[in-house]
């Protein structure tokens, strides 16, 4: 699976006092991205969490290129980036729906932990979705 598209609309919450969407709310944009790939690749995130494998983020960055404002409609393309069974990276581009402008770009990598946040592998029958053998 090359991305999944998530379409999200801009709520007055995520917007500060410049009218713009605040920072932070690119990386819970990320996060829904995130789980919705999980989801179209066949992993319902909660039910890894069920079984006692966590998904830690480790690193995260976001570049901003323009502005996102109240009521925009955008689109959250999200990728693998990288996969082995320890750690995966997802990539994110975040554009303006209408237009098709860049907003921003960033990844997202993640370690395979247990509840104690000990180091786990990814377990076997989740592997091939992220393209595993």
């Amino acid at each position: 699976m090359d991305f999944v598209e998530t379409r999200l609309r801009v709520r007055y919450a995520e917007t500060d006092q410049m009218g713009v969407v605040y920072h932070a709310n690119y990386l819970i944009w990320m996060e829904v991205g995130r789980v919705e790939y999980c989801r179209a690749a066949g992993m319902v995130y909660r039910d890894l969490e069920l079984e006692g494998t966590l998904l830690a983020v480790a690193e995260v960055n976001c570049r901003y290129i323009l502005p996102a404002r109240y009521d925009e409609e955008v689109i959250v393309r999200t990728s693998l980036g990288e996969s082995n069974a320890r750690m995966l990276r997802f990539e994110y581009a975040i554009e303006d729906a209408s237009s098709g402008t860049a907003l921003a770009t960033g990844f997202t990598k993640h370690v395979f932990c247990d509840r104690d946040f000990k180091p786990r592998k990814l377990p076997e029958k989740y592997r091939a979705l992220f393209g595993l053998a």
